[in-house]
């Protein structure tokens, strides 16, 4: 081991902070903090570009501590270089509303790049985020102006390796070549049910280099200097490197050193002291930090700042040279879009023939990527089919870094994973599309994007029996009322073009969390907009589309995306014979939820109680706004392989069916209330 005096006293800190926490909490886990503190210090002490009094920096180094369940170790790091974590907080680690959960969660600390723990995760974001400092070094490096200039690091564990989102997101990644993308493998051998050698005997180094990424090996991770020098090693090739740090889980600790009892569990007051007497450090008090070592952390933090101060100033220079750049990166930053987006939407004609909302929604796309140069995205494979492509744009490529649309491959998982890095990342607004069935292969990245709340937009078209022919594996029936679960999402199931177009514009607005477009692959009409109330009640979630008959509603008729039709045609037919109709338009639940009780109310009057309401999918759900007197028309079954026609008339998704449900439901009511 070549390390020095306060250098040993400095990775001793980072441990012990580590394990008095966890054995304060009486819960965590110490294994990876006391095994990887060496290996850490080496990246933050010696490489990586932070600032603690500037946490959002735009051209800090990104860290990813994507074995998430040490984040004790990131804990410590952050307090120990001056961010704004106080020494209160770690002392409350995992306690009720403090700032230091059991797993790292974006949001809560400053420093904390992203929220982990769910093993694999990490690793895709920091992907995303190599992918993101790529194209906008493209974007805006000029020569003798490196505004963009900075790395992405990880420390990724045995569990991160075996998650298969580490084989889709590695694979990519090699492909791409990101050589600014640099992760430290924690090769400790061990897992919670044991040594390794009970599921994961392939060669990694193998793996690895068959994806094209540079691989090192650090023998000893305790060994400071090897592991400074591998990453300088890395930072010279154009490969993303993986460094294999060979460690000892639960470092230190006299018996569970190098066992599975060192990972999930607090160490034990005994086992806790053997360690500091078996590593020299003092056993009382508890959570010390020595002066000599406060100030040399400090120092750490202080040279970041003198860093920033420097970019600061290049980037003053830059923008008296380049104006337009530099505005566009001041915008960007700050998460606001370009003025007058609405009035540039293309405006679609009504069209019994209609228009897929997938081909209306790529109509759109190619209309905003012209005034929002800060999109980027693609599709797992499926580009036509999502129409997702960009026209005007070239793919981002290893020899491409100017293109901005990305081809993922049918590799769902990590587009997702990726898409949360790229947002996390700042700068630049990810859009990723698939069939609405294959959300399924998405749902872990999309359920920590909607956690943090991310500016994410997934273009999920064949969104219903309406695929047709391709059947039952492909047609989606409990999709879409398994994303509304999801706290934070939003839904957005557009019935026509124009409303096509302001489900994009309500996507776009939203900077607290992500939306799904859920799109037809069939063609459905456009409806009249003289006829019907404009599209953009689509922003508020629900809205009247047109009362059909006099007077105050007999029934109201509810249905989103491509059974909108199925509604008009059905309250057409029941107005025809004297029954007053309201149509009602209701294409996401979370953005009408979020209104205020008098619009709700003035859509869905409460004392109309004959309801009907029908979606493709399980009704589940769709209670809440029907309510115990109406009727939901849905499916609880899987579809069929048939001409998309076919398929909606076996299954009852017709407008006969709805007059034959509205009228009973009417019977109902007025028999109650008689």
């Amino acid at each position: 081991m070549s390390t020095s005096s306060i250098e040993e006293k400095a990775i001793n800190t980072i441990r012990f902070l580590a394990a008095d926490a966890i054995q304060h909490a009486n819960s965590g886990h110490p294994g990876l903090p006391m095994g990887t503190a060496a290996m850490a210090y080496a990246l933050w002490a010696h490489h990586l570009k932070f600032d603690p009094q500037a946490p959002t920096w735009p051209d800090r180094d990104r860290f990813v501590l994507s074995a998430g369940h040490g984040s004790m170790l990131l804990y410590a790091l952050l307090h120990l270089t001056g961010y704004d974590l106080p020494m209160e907080e770690i002392q409350r680690f995992r306690q009720l509303g403090s700032m230091t959960p059991g797993h790292p969660e974006y949001g809560e600390a400053p420093g904390v790049e992203t929220t982990t723990g769910p093993l694999g995760q990490g690793f895709g974001n920091g992907i995303g985020m190599a992918i993101a400092a790529e194209r906008l070094a493209a974007m805006y490096n000029r020569d003798g102006f490196p505004i963009v200039d900075h790395y992405t690091y990880a420390i990724a564990s045995d569990g991160d390796l075996m998650e298969g989102l580490s084989h889709e997101t590695a694979s990519l990644a090699g492909h791409l070549r990101l050589g600014r993308l640099i992760y430290l493998y924690d090769d400790n051998r061990i897992t919670i049910d044991g040594s390794t050698d009970l599921t994961y005997t392939e060669d990694r180094a193998a793996r690895f280099r068959a994806y094209d990424w540079h691989v090192l090996d650090v023998e000893d991770a305790n060994d400071v200097s090897a592991v400074v020098e591998a990453i300088t090693v890395a930072k010279s090739d154009p490969r993303p490197s993986l460094i294999i740090c060979h460690t000892h889980i639960g470092f230190g600790l006299p018996t569970k050193q190098d066992t599975a009892a060192a990972h999930g569990e607090p160490p034990g007051d005994e086992e806790l002291a053997g360690a500091k007497e078996k590593l020299g450090w003092p056993l009382d008090p508890r959570f010390l930090v020595p002066d000599e070592v406060r100030a040399h952390f400090e120092a750490m933090g202080a040279r970041g700042a003198e860093r920033r101060r420097d970019w600061d100033s290049l980037f003053k220079a830059y923008r008296k040279q380049f104006a337009k750049e530099a505005a566009l990166f001041d915008r960007v930053q700050e998460g606001k879009l370009p003025q007058g987006l609405q009035k540039r939407m293309p405006d679609f004609e009504e069209s019994s023939k209609g228009m897929a909302t997938r081909a209306a929604s790529g109509k759109v796309l190619n209309t905003l990527a012209q005034s929002i140069p800060e999109l980027i995205g693609g599709s797992a494979d499926l580009t036509g089919s999502n129409k997702t492509k960009i026209e005007t744009e070239a793919p981002f490529s290893s020899e491409n870094r100017e293109g901005r649309y990305l081809h993922y491959g049918i590799r769902e998982h990590a587009m997702a994973a990726i898409m949360n890095g790229i947002a996390l990342h700042g700068g630049l607004i990810p859009f990723g599309g698939t069939f609405l069935v294959f959300s399924d292969y998405m749902r872990p990245s999309m359920r920590l994007c909607a956690m943090m709340g991310l500016r994410v937009i997934y273009i999920l078209s064949h969104d219903s029996v309406g695929i047709g022919e391709d059947g039952p594996t492909h047609q989606p029936i409990e999709h879409l009322a398994s994303l509304r679960a999801i706290p934070n999402m939003t839904v957005i199931r557009p019935a026509d073009a124009n409303e096509t177009a302001a489900a994009w514009l309500a996507a776009l607005e939203r900077q607290t969390g992500p939306t799904v477009l859920a799109l037809t692959r069939q063609s459905v009409p456009v409806l009249d907009r003289k006829r019907f109330a404009p599209a953009n009640g689509l922003l508020r979630g629900a809205y009247v589309m047109a009362d059909l008959g006099s007077g105050t509603p007999d029934i109201i008729l509810m249905a989103s995306g491509s059974e909108v039709p199925l509604i008009v045609k059905a309250g057409e037919s029941l107005a025809s014979e004297g029954i007053a109709v309201r149509l009602v338009s209701f294409p996401s639940w979370e953005l009408f939820a979020a209104q205020d009780q008098a619009y709700r109310q003035e859509v869905l009057i409460p004392n109309v109680r004959a309801r009907v309401a029908i979606e493709a999918g399980v009704p589940q759900g769709w209670e809440r706004w029907v309510g115990d007197s109406g009727e939901i028309l849905g499916l609880d079954r899987y579809g069929v392989s048939a001409p998309y026609e076919h398929a909606y008339e076996h299954l009852g998704l017709t407008a006969e069916r709805i007059e034959q449900a509205a009228r009973q439901v009417l019977a109902r009511v007025r028999q109650e209330e008689e």
